[in-house]
């Protein structure tokens, strides 16, 4: 049953213009550098989240250019060995660690999922600042390494023993290590943050059988963020005490194990895949539901699989192992969980074309990112599912086969919805709407000159190109092939291109967008575009599961809140049901600091243990500045004072 127009209410609508300037004098942030480094909104972090991450994806994007002309023709000098793993590391770490995660996961959510839950800021603002410049400074350290050719070359895997101090000396390998541990703290700090605001300050009404499937996805992401990530933590740790402190984890002559470097790798790689893919499905769901012009078809069999991904995700990592001759009841395990795990993705697949079938289809921008998504992650699948059985994946391992197959589901499941994210919360971030044109352009070049480069990879594997060489024999046949592969990237490259030109034009001369431009039902459309600092005048409550297409004519808002301190509504965690307020800590240079200490502690235990100790104290003092008792306490509420008509 298709539903009528939306009904949204705004700022004026609401009335009260005094306590909108009273509002924006105590939620402003300080302006200048100081302003800038002491930010503590999360619709300025989730901006500088995704910036920084498209950046990376960018400078990713022109290694992978790099590779692909090396690769053109047999026997190619563009670059030697050395060089040419350098950029084959520093491709893969930028878009796994740099790039996916970030955009797809922290950024996206950190700036649309306190607006979705009413809020007006995300839960611990200051762990959310923290996070991002210990992340930036990460992003930093690996591509410092790059450019003073100290860059990492062992893969984006750091498989030992070849990153161990025997066979990778000097600091490259640990340049790795360590931005690991920059990135994984920064994914951790965020997935706290998410968690806490989904389950502590929704708007009332929100009940968690209310919540929107983008919240039920970021909830299950952080939970898997936050068993996941230790995982690599630890394996990197370990490698790094390996290298700088002697100790022997991964050494079989002195009772190590180098499986046990994939293993705990491994544990959080294949989750990874579903902390990258699941921000696409929840952008998909949103998007889908949107310009169907109905409610999302099969919301409870979508929230219990995305539930059920993020248990299974955990039971599939020596899926990555086939070859490393395990004992055959593993492997059978293996290949079970592998083929099993596909249910609740297809489950989502059936409620997507379900929404769509029974819907009025508009075909906008996003929407046609979202078909790309279809296409490209349907192949992605059905080769994962070959992968899983262990005599296919014997004989693909190590072929560009392999990297066919991820990069259909990663680019696919991540960068199409990404793209039909970004095209339609635009309105909303900057105020104003994309050239629809430009952007069709964009979609078409690189659907384009995606599907040439790495559909044609699956021919190149079934050929027996290995990956991770970079040359090849005349005598090989492979150069036609390499010569397409190669050629897409320019199509691509130009889509990328067209959609740079699309923001900055938009930005500033694009049409003036409106609260809520294509009638979705999410909160965050209940606010002005580019939201205040404060989102909303009143925080808004809930009547249904489509906050807007549900609310009533006369939709109760909440006051008694306090406009002179940063004040935030706390409710409880299953029915959102009003608990107390409690003050947002506003901007501060303690968690900049604090991230400058922890950085600096990070890079000189590359070169020195010793940075450990010596480190702790500024780390110390700055967390004190940091935590620093603000003088206030949570406030009860009545909930006679809470709702107004």
């Amino acid at each position: 049953m298709a539903v009528s127009e939306p009904i949204i209410a705004n700022d004026r609508d609401l009335g009260d213009s005094d306590l909108g300037q009273r509002l924006s004098r105590t939620w402003r942030q300080p302006k200048g550098l100081w302003g800038w480094l002491s930010n503590t909104d999360h619709k300025a972090l989730g901006l500088r989240f995704m910036v920084t991450a498209f950046i990376f994806f960018l400078l990713g994007g022109i290694l992978a250019a790099i590779m692909r002309l090396q690769l053109s023709r047999p026997e190619n000098s563009l670059l030697g060995p050395d060089l040419y793993n350098q950029i084959f590391t520093m491709h893969g770490s930028t878009m796994i660690f740099l790039f996916a995660v970030p955009m797809m996961f922290q950024g996206f959510g950190v700036y649309v999922v306190p607006l979705m839950c009413g809020a007006r800021n995300i839960a611990f603002p200051r762990l959310n600042t923290f996070s991002y410049y210990l992340y930036l400074g990460g992003a930093l350290v690996l591509w410092g390494g790059l450019l003073t050719n100290t860059g990492p070359d062992v893969g984006w895997f750091a498989y030992v023993p070849l990153s161990g101090p025997q066979y990778s000396p000097g600091h490259r390998s640990d340049i790795w290590s360590q931005m690991i541990t920059f990135t994984e703290v920064s994914a951790l700090g965020v997935a706290v943050c998410l968690a806490t605001t989904i389950l502590r300050h929704r708007a009332p009404g929100m009940t968690l059988n209310r919540m929107p499937i983008m919240l039920w996805e970021k909830l299950v992401l952080s939970m898997m963020v936050i068993f996941a990530m230790p995982a690599v933590m630890v394996a990197s740790g370990l490698l790094l005490l390996d290298r700088l402190v002697g100790t022997q984890f991964f050494n079989p002559a002195e009772g190590g194990d180098v499986l046990l470097y994939q293993h705990l790798f491994w544990f959080f790689g294949h989750p990874e895949v579903y902390i990258i893919f699941l921000p696409g499905a929840a952008i998909v769901s949103t998007v889908v539901s949107c310009f169907s012009r109905r409610r999302i078809f099969g919301y409870t069999p979508i929230v219990v699989s995305v539930v059920a991904t993020g248990f299974i995700g955990f039971g599939v990592w020596v899926h990555h192992m086939f070859a490393t001759g395990l004992p055959q009841l593993s492997e059978s395990f293996f290949t079970a969980a592998s083929l099993m795990i596909v249910i609740p993705t297809a489950v989502q697949f059936f409620c997507w074309v379900a929404t769509i079938w029974n819907g009025k289809l508009q075909m906008r921008l996003p929407m046609l990112w979202c078909f790309g998504f279809f296409f490209e992650f349907l192949i992605g699948g059905l080769t994962g599912v070959m992968l899983g059985s262990v005599p296919v994946d014997t004989q693909v391992h190590d072929t560009y086969f392999i990297v066919a197959h991820f990069h259909y589901v990663l680019i696919g499941g991540a960068l199409f919805p990404m793209f039909a994210g970004i095209y339609f919360w635009f309105p909303k971030m900057v105020g104003r709407m994309p050239d629809e044109t430009l952007g069709k352009w964009h979609f078409w070049l690189f659907l384009i000159g995606f599907n040439a480069t790495f559909f044609t990879m699956h021919f190149l594997g079934l050929r027996g190109m290995p990956r991770r060489v970079y040359t090849y024999s005349p005598d090989m046949h492979w150069n036609w092939m390499n010569v397409l592969a190669s050629s897409g990237v320019v199509f691509m490259t130009a889509g990328l291109l067209v959609f740079l030109v699309n923001v900055l034009r938009s930005k500033r001369l694009g049409r003036i967008a409106g609260n809520n431009p294509w009638g979705d039902s999410g909160l965050e459309w209940n606010t002005s575009s580019p939201p205040p600092a404060y989102n909303f005048l009143h925080p808004p409550t809930v009547n249904g599961r489509d906050a807007l297409w549900d609310a009533l004519p006369n939709q109760p808002v909440v006051v008694g809140m306090r406009d002179d301190i940063r004040e935030t509504l706390v409710t409880h965690s299953l029915d959102a049901n009003p608990q107390h307020k409690d003050e947002d800590p506003g901007p501060s240079i303690w968690p900049f600091l604090s991230a400058l200490a922890v950085s600096a502690t990070f890079v000189g235990s590359i070169f020195t243990p010793w940075a450990v100790p010596i480190g702790a104290t500024p780390v110390i003092v700055t967390l004190i500045g940091w935590l620093w008792p603000r003088g206030h306490s949570p406030s009860p509420l009545r909930r006679e004072d809470v709702w107004q008509h």
